[in-house]
């Protein structure tokens, strides 16, 4: 008896690691965040304010974040808090 294509073993597909959901700017208003390296002694942060650009039809590019126990505050382009190796989401 022959094997036929339906009796030979398929080699296991490879599992692909999905990726996280973008985070969406317009949501990032008051998200916590925790800087992985901090600086000035400054760790968690929150987001204050989400800038509108000029004009309106222009995608949202920067954020203001704040310190949460300085409360100083610097503006930040949204999708460098993507990047896993410096900001953590939440307060951890």
């Amino acid at each position: 008896m022959t094997p036929t294509d339906d009796d030979r073993a398929q080699p296991p597909t490879p599992k692909v690691a999905r990726p996280k959901n973008p985070l969406s700017p317009k949501k990032l208003l008051l998200t916590k965040w925790t800087a992985v390296a901090p600086r000035h002694k400054e760790k968690h942060f929150v987001v204050t304010r989400v800038i509108e650009p000029e004009p309106p039809e222009v995608r949202i590019d920067q954020i203001e974040l704040e310190a949460v126990h300085s409360k100083r505050a610097f503006v930040l382009h949204w999708r460098e808090l993507t990047d896993a190796s410096q900001w953590r989401q939440g307060w951890v």
